[in-house]
């Protein structure tokens, strides 16, 4: 019988590209899921469920029991409050490491840790690692960049506007950003749970140098789209109106964005680039998608699912 590892963000974005890419290496899987509710994102994985979230002691403690690995992907990326992101990207990843004390922890994180000062987000993001670094058992947290890929919802607004004929980016002199796909990310964290490095925090990319400019993602999105869109500079002042706009609403009981005034200073940090390798270098990691590959890719997924 194989090794057991326990999962947790199994109906997010990456969720369910890990979780493939954990059975395809012969893992048993326990996942942790909201509902029960068929879950088309997981069909013709053989896995056990357990019903609750990140911070059900109950539950969590049946999600680790006897496990051998524990993936924590679960977070949250947008919130109302310091506070929401807080309870889980914090609280949420120190009760899940201590009900586990002696199981390799994989902890999924994000570059924005790099940066906590920046938003409330980063700011969780870096406090989940400070909780499960303080563990006694085997860890690391890997801090990956912009993901993008099948299923990704978030970035899909991007393309559309690409196909358009329009590629926005703020107006900044010389930022630089790291990307990785969806597929390639999963690659890594589950090479991770199998071969696990030092305890550490590590960062992972697609492995291009230097990163890439806003001008290479809508040159990119451009050529998977067939089209040359148009380059818009948004100044951070109108991104800042917007932002507010959107506070506004989610004050008044709105929905909750993405784009907020602490988003607005993450997107105008001029270095979101990735500046250490030694995960991909411990794992033998190489990406299967550079930026052009994978827009492609992206592209023709959201095609084939209806939804550009």
């Amino acid at each position: 019988m194989g090794k057991l590892v326990a999962v947790t963000g199994v109906t997010g974005f990456v969720g369910p590209h890990l979780v493939a890419a954990l059975a395809r290496r012969g893992w048993r899987l326990r996942l942790l899921v909201r509902r029960w509710s068929p879950l088309p994102s997981l069909a013709g994985i053989d896995a056990e469920l357990v019903l609750g979230d990140t911070l059900s002691e109950p539950a969590l403690r049946e999600l680790v029991r006897g496990a051998d690995a524990v993936v924590h992907a679960a977070g949250l990326i947008k919130a109302r409050s310091l506070a929401d992101f807080m309870a889980v990207n914090r609280d949420g990843a120190a009760l899940l490491s201590a009900l586990a004390p002696d199981a390799h922890f994989v902890l999924l994180s994000s570059l924005a840790a790099r940066e906590p000062q920046l938003s409330a987000y980063g700011a969780s993001k870096r406090a989940g690692e400070e909780a499960v670094a303080a563990r006694r058992g085997p860890w690391l947290a890997v801090r990956a960049p912009a993901v993008y890929g099948a299923g990704d919802r978030e970035t899909l607004s991007y393309f559309r506007s690409v196909k358009m004929g329009l590629a926005p980016q703020p107006r900044t002199p010389a930022s630089r950003l790291s990307l990785i796909h969806v597929a390639d990310l999963a690659e890594a964290l589950a090479l991770a749970v199998e071969h696990p490095p030092e305890r550490s925090v590590y960062e992972i990319d697609d492995g291009t140098m230097d990163a890439y400019s806003y001008a290479d993602m809508a040159q990119a999105a451009g050529a998977a789209l067939g089209r040359k869109p148009v380059q818009i500079r948004v100044p951070r002042p109108v991104m800042a109106v917007l932002a507010g706009l959107n506070g506004l609403r989610q004050s008044l009981g709105g929905p909750v964005q993405i784009l907020t005034r602490d988003k607005v200073a993450e997107i105008f940090h001029q270095d979101w680039s990735v500046h250490d390798r030694r995960l991909a270098g411990a794992l033998g990691f190489r990406a299967r998608f550079d930026l052009v590959a994978g827009f492609r890719e992206t592209v023709d997924w959201y095609r084939r699912a209806g939804w550009l």
